[in-house]
């Protein structure tokens, strides 16, 4: 080989290992069971999915993949080295960010990568967006601070336009306390065992860059009234004119069915046809829209969105009952307890398939509802409920000590009294995540409290969350200490289904039950440390209990329970009561017989 052929061959090899090395080093960190998608996880290509389903421009940048990352001490200045890399946007202690390790509230994590805007961009604002960083958040770019955010589950964004330059570096600063503070942080705790998980501290949803106008639609918030046919759209507008006019079109298809406009920034009432088609459980239909910002005649800003035509509401039937209803009719809401965790994620499913995949088998398995416990999704999650046609309770994520839990007692519930500043942040977090989920037509219940779990001023909340969103119910407190607010009084109990109080005035479900366990091995957490409320040893045995307590609860359907929640979809850490294993690799129940009597349950109200 020649001498010019050899120096080219060695700037090859350099030149591949410059641009692969990175990727190279990157590997899941620890030993434990991982999902196929985990197992399979590119790391030059994380969540490229559009991450806002619900407000979705044609132009975007996805920002996920490795950064630099240091963990440093809490209070100390920015680092002038990194330790190395971390795979955004898994946690730190997941094995999918390369890094696992525990934080605590005396570290912060400390992030840094370099990106460029396209050119194409030139004339324009550019957001920075961030779908959920947990929980304390501060962000700069190019030295230059451009915000910061509490809050571990609402998405966040920044207009960086003015500390732009041709190339740049973002650095974000994380800290968070778990459960050595008040913030809400769901099943997270620095000590994890039973019912307790794993920390989740940083970036753990896409972070990404948007192209807009200076004049732009910020935010839809879109009502749906079948009694009266309309829907309702709100447009928040940056940078509008008072003469500056909103246009909505809603389509079936590629048929335009209904449209509105407005100025001022007024609501838009769209008179949808008297007989649109309904959003449910059994036919998902969901209306395209599109909604543009128009200045003497001139589109500023453009959008795309969808909406669904439903109703949640409560009613009392002949027989004296108060049932749920969906779109004026009856109807018995079944679904798992869903906490949303992943071996090899933690809050981060590895892709959006298996974000979806959770949801498609909940369908698969004859469930119409999902409780979302203590936890919030991505907004992709949530897109997948309203194709897939699944009801969403959404809990608040707990946080803050709780006081004695009172299940069993009515109306004499003791409540935690929490400082200013824990009751100031959860009522911004509790209003960011209702914001952020309103338009998606799946979510039919908002959950403040679970237990007693951080549990304040019950009636104050339960009313400002109605007050806030009349178009969905509220269960005060699932499982909690009771107060006779809202709509709904939940009972817990396990493992089998009890109704030991009854509300003549609302309508009365089992908020949780069931914790059937069994172990498969090979795809545990821990091989030493796993429980659930009942242990069993085959899946015939575990099918078998779980018929029995579905049969219980179908016959306490006469006697007044709307809802019911079972515990739970799959496993997580040490917990084995799921219906699938925490690596979702292995069904444990069997499959066709739990369809059949889930169907059998939620069909019982059909008239």
């Amino acid at each position: 080989m020649c001498t010019t052929m050899k120096k080219f061959f060695v700037f090859v090899c350099l030149l591949s290992l410059s641009l692969t090395g990175v990727n190279a080093q990157w590997k899941p960190a620890g030993e434990r069971i991982k999902t196929q998608w985990g197992e399979q996880l590119n790391p030059q290509n994380v969540l490229p999915e559009y991450p806002r389903p619900i407000m979705e421009r044609p132009d975007w940048k996805n920002l996920n993949g490795l950064w630099e990352y240091a963990i440093v001490d809490k209070g100390s200045n920015l680092p002038k080295s990194f330790q190395g890399e971390i795979l955004v946007p898994f946690a730190v202690e997941s094995s999918l960010s390369g890094v696992g390790k525990l934080m605590g509230k005396d570290k912060e994590l400390v992030y840094k990568r370099q990106f460029e805007v396209p050119a194409a961009w030139k004339g324009k604002q550019v957001l920075l967006h961030f779908g959920a960083v947990d929980w304390k958040a501060e962000v700069w770019v190019n030295d230059i601070k451009v915000g910061s955010h509490t809050g571990g589950y609402a998405p966040f964004y920044f207009d960086i336009t003015a500390a732009l330059q041709k190339s740049n570096t973002l650095t974000v600063r994380v800290w968070d306390p778990t459960s050595d503070g008040y913030q809400p942080r769901g099943k997270q705790t620095n000590n994890a065992s039973g019912i307790w998980y794993t920390p989740v501290t940083g970036i753990w949803q896409t972070v990404w860059l948007e192209p807009v106008g200076k004049v732009h639609i910020a935010d839809l918030r879109t009502t749906p009234d079948i009694d009266g046919h309309q829907l309702k759209v709100k447009a928040v507008v940056c940078g509008a004119t008072p003469a500056d006019l909103v246009e909505v079109s809603v389509y079936d298809g590629n048929q335009k069915v209904a449209g509105g406009k407005s100025i001022n920034g007024e609501e838009i009432n769209v008179e949808m046809p008297e007989n649109a088609k309904l959003w449910s459980p059994d036919s998902p239909f969901l209306y395209t829209m599109k909604v543009s910002l128009k200045r003497d005649g001139k589109v500023m800003d453009a959008v795309d969105s969808y909406t669904a035509m439903r109703k949640y509401s409560i009613k009392r039937e002949q027989d004296g009952i108060v049932r749920m209803e969906l779109n004026n009719k009856p109807l018995f809401q079944y679904g798992p307890l869903d906490q949303g965790w992943w071996p090899d994620g933690l809050y981060t499913a590895p892709t959006d398939e298996a974000l979806r995949y959770d949801v498609q088998k909940t369908k698969d398995f004859g469930f119409n509802m999902i409780r979302k416990h203590v936890k919030v999704e991505p907004a992709r999650w949530y897109m997948h409920c309203d194709q897939l046609g699944i009801i969403v309770w959404q809990d608040m994520p707990s946080g803050d000590k709780s006081p004695e839990w009172v299940n069993r007692r009515y109306f004499d519930g003791r409540e935690r009294v929490r400082s200013a500043e824990s009751e100031a942040n959860y009522r911004k977090e509790w209003k960011e995540i209702i914001d952020f989920l309103y338009s998606y037509p799946c979510i039919g219940t908002w959950v403040p409290f679970n237990e007693s779990w951080g549990q304040f001023k019950t009636e104050e909340i339960v009313e400002w969350t109605k007050s806030y969103d009349p178009s969905r119910l509220v269960n005060p407190a699932s499982g909690g200490n009771h107060y006779q607010c809202g709509d709904i009084l939940d009972l817990h109990n396990y493992p089998a289904p009890e109704m030991y109080l009854y509300d003549a005035a609302r309508a009365t479900v089992l908020g949780e039950y069931g914790g059937i366990g069994l172990v498969i091995k090979d795809h545990i957490w821990e091989p030493d440390r796993n429980w659930g409320y009942v242990k069993l040893n085959s899946s015939k045995e575990a099918t078998d209990e779980y018929v029995k307590y579905a049969e219980m609860l179908y016959d306490y359907i006469a006697k007044g329970f709307s809802a019911g929640v079972y515990t739970q979809t799959t496993d997580v850490e040490t917990e084995i009561n799921g219906i699938m294993t925490y690596d979702r690799k292995v069904i444990k129940l069997e499959e066709n017989r739990i369809r059949a009597i889930n169907q059998k349950i939620c069909k019982s109200l059909d008239k």
